[in-house]
């Protein structure tokens, strides 16, 4: 575990009060929590600029009806396998199918999968979601 530090902050009474409403809002237990969280959230940030190994979550909306639609998502998801970790199809309603793609690999081929898949004519929504392997965060 890693040793504790304590320090100072110095900021304008606007922003803090600002800070601080945020954190209650996201229900978090004090400042430092919130700290924590906004510091990994730009080091994960970091290592996708950096093109490191890294993980993440790719979702896509779409009505599965549509002609050669769900072939040319699995052909994506084909062409991108080495990066693919998993996928989940879920079905919505009669029409409309919600696919989850976990990924994990150098971040500029995910982000290539995910423009790739999000691209593909009628699609109607796609997200997209960084993560960290963890591996350089305490």
């Amino acid at each position: 575990m890693s040793k504790l530090v304590r320090f100072g902050v110095s900021l304008e009474e606007d922003l803090l009060v600002k800070f601080d409403r945020h954190i209650k809002q996201k229900k978090y237990t004090n400042r430092s929590e919130a700290l924590r969280d906004m510091i990994r959230d730009e080091l994960v940030k970091k290592e996708w600029t950096e093109n490191k190994e890294v993980t993440g979550a790719i979702t896509l909306v779409y009505d599965h009806h549509t002609r050669e639609l769900v072939n040319k998502v699995l052909d994506v998801q084909h062409d991108f396998h080495a990066c693919i970790l998993s996928t989940q199809h879920i079905h919505l309603d009669h029409h409309n199918c919600f696919e989850i793609v976990v990924t994990k690999g150098k971040s500029k081929e995910i982000e290539k999968l995910y423009q790739t898949l999000k691209s593909i004519k009628s699609v109607k929504h796609a997200g997209f979601m960084m993560a960290t392997k963890g591996d350089d965060l305490p």
